[in-house]
């Protein structure tokens, strides 16, 4: 007897996964509208001041330039190392390298910071160095070459791991019939490389220029003066130590119709655009190139091979001074560095279940909707916070629950939920692939044999989502661990926490002390993901994916 094929209740199973994603939606819309719109009613004197003052124009002026600087800096590096990566496939320690390239993802700022002090500073290595070869740096760190070396160090890199996998899904048979045709390296260039390139340039473009123009950690602790003072900065100026609300909500409306006009004209081109990156293509299994022997082999390795050494150096500086100054501190522990590592703690651990949460939700609700204004406002709310700055949102909410500072914990609070709102475009790169990865047949026939509600999520959904979800909150954690404009906006310098004592640290000339913080900062945020790894393994006997998208969407950190 044939079985019977009930059909499924319209939305009946649907709105448990609808409500949830709406709401954040909702909220989400709601807390940046608010935030913004006390923005605007505190900006009382408009935009006629940005005319009468030399002091805000040349802010504007400086961001603008060291943004752009930073822009031209970062690419201009990353692809010539992007096509060095994709000429050696078989490059000894490539995979590490990969790897390394990945961290800028999570690596907090001013951590990064520490390290190329560390190796670039007064008393770094390579001023050491020079002082036992009988001469000195012919640069000072502080100002904008140490603000354009910080950013290239976090962005170069970032830039050539999207590069590499776009080189790297040029399909095969272009590549052979390349190959066949003998194309040297200039026309590899033109017919291959560059075409796909260029549709990808824009949004990495935007995404590079979007990070350096709200830069706060390295320009706070790297800048040298007023000289070197970005809008961030002076809106962190004029909120904590001025007073001077009008002054920074103009600045904050400026910042945002800088960013947000220019992912406006990104996405207006290509709605499709590729900012962060993924593994849907292997690292490790491209075949070599034509331009890839001969004396191309040498320069392609002595470049790969500088630009670990630029990557690696304030990692190792790092953990060498750190760790003799660590051991130390934690023999005998004292209150500074354990207070400031759980109040890390209780700001990052919320904010990581809280961004997976609603990642979920949202996903969820994009996969239920159909096309129309709902499902976009669900899709898009998640990566807002590319478009608008932690801390123009954190100002708007400074300003609009400023009365209420005052309340032990309020303004931790505040940090977290801002830091997971962050965490979200991070979150939905980790999770869309695998949340999708479910073909719509499979789905059709859970629906059709009624599998509904908890069993469709514990037996179809989880067993694909599972480590996808624990990388996921690793990333949520340890971005909101390491961060620390918004926790310098709502925080107290009495309470800091790790990133905050770091900048103390640093602001002291506490070297020693500095590196060795950092280094305890790297430790949690290794374990936090080694911790998170053991639990998210999938069994054997689960599947991957049936569409070709990898378990997690983005590179492992």
């Amino acid at each position: 007897m044939p079985a019977i094929i009930r059909p499924a209740p319209p939305f009946s199973h649907r709105n448990w996964q609808l409500a949830p994603g709406l709401v954040f939606s909702g909220l989400i819309l709601l807390l940046m509208g608010s935030g913004l719109l006390a923005l605007i009613l505190r900006t009382e004197s408009g935009p006629a001041e940005l005319w009468q003052s030399p002091y805000l124009q040349g802010v504007i002026r400086f961001t603008a330039w060291q943004a752009t600087l930073s822009v031209l800096g970062s690419l201009l590096i990353a692809v010539p190392v992007a096509r060095a990566l994709v000429r050696n496939p078989g490059f000894p320690g490539r995979s590490a390298l990969l790897r390394l390239m990945e961290l800028s993802l999570v690596m907090p700022t001013i951590v990064a910071v520490s390290g190329l002090v560390a190796v670039y500073g007064r008393n770094g290595w390579l001023a050491d160095a020079a002082e036992w070869a009988g001469g000195s740096l012919p640069w000072n760190l502080y100002g904008i070459t140490g603000i354009l070396l910080a950013h290239i160090f976090f962005n170069a890199p970032l830039a050539a791991r999207v590069m590499v996998q776009t080189l790297e899904r040029i399909p095969v048979n272009q590549r052979r019939a390349a190959s066949q045709l003998g194309l040297g390296s200039w026309q590899l260039w033109r017919v291959l490389d560059w075409p796909a390139l260029r549709p990808v340039l824009p949004g990495l473009a935007a995404l590079v220029f979007s990070l350096c123009f709200t830069s706060f950690a390295i320009v706070v602790t790297l800048g040298g003066g007023p000289g070197a003072t970005t809008i961030e900065v002076a809106i962190y100026q004029a909120l904590r130590f001025e007073f001077d609300f009008n002054r920074a909500a103009l600045l904050a409306c400026v910042q945002l119709l800088i960013c947000g006009g220019l992912w406006w004209l990104v996405f207006r081109g290509n709605r499709h655009q590729t900012v962060l990156p993924d593994q849907s293509s292997s690292a490790d299994t491209a075949s070599p190139r034509a331009d890839s022997a001969g004396w191309r082999r040498i320069t392609d390795r002595v470049l790969i091979g500088l630009f670990t050494l630029f990557l690696a150096l304030p990692v190792l500086a790092i953990a060498l001074r750190g760790i003799p100054w660590l051991a130390g501190e934690l023999a005998n522990p004292r209150l500074a560095l354990w207070g400031a590592t759980l109040r890390s703690l209780a700001i990052a651990l919320p904010a990581g279940f809280l961004a997976v949460a609603i990642t979920l939700t949202l996903l969820a609700a994009t996969n239920v909707l159909k096309p129309g204004l709902p499902r976009s406002l669900a899709s898009v709310s998640g990566y807002l916070p590319l478009i608008v700055p932690p801390i123009v949102l954190g100002t708007g909410l400074f300003l609009l629950i400023q009365p209420r500072l005052g309340i032990q914990g309020y303004g931790l609070l505040v940090v977290s939920l801002i830091n997971s709102l962050m965490a979200l475009p991070f979150t939905l790169q980790v999770l869309r692939g695998p949340f999708q990865a479910s073909g719509t047949s499979t789905l059709r026939v859970a629906d059709q044999l009624d599998i509904r509600g908890w069993y469709r999520w514990r037996w179809l959904q989880w067993p694909r989502l599972k480590r996808p979800t624990a990388l996921a909150l690793g990333y949520g954690i340890t971005l909101s661990m390491g961060d620390f404009g918004v926790i310098a906006l709502f925080g107290s310098p009495a309470q800091p926490t790790l990133p905050m004592l770091l900048h103390q640290q640093l602001g002291s000339y506490q070297v020693a002390a500095a590196t060795g913080t950092a280094c305890w900062l790297l430790v949690i945020i290794a374990a936090i993901f080694i911790l998170l790894s053991r639990p998210g393994r999938l069994p054997h006997r689960t599947p991957a994916t049936h569409t070709g998208v990898t378990q997690t969407g983005v590179p492992h950190a």
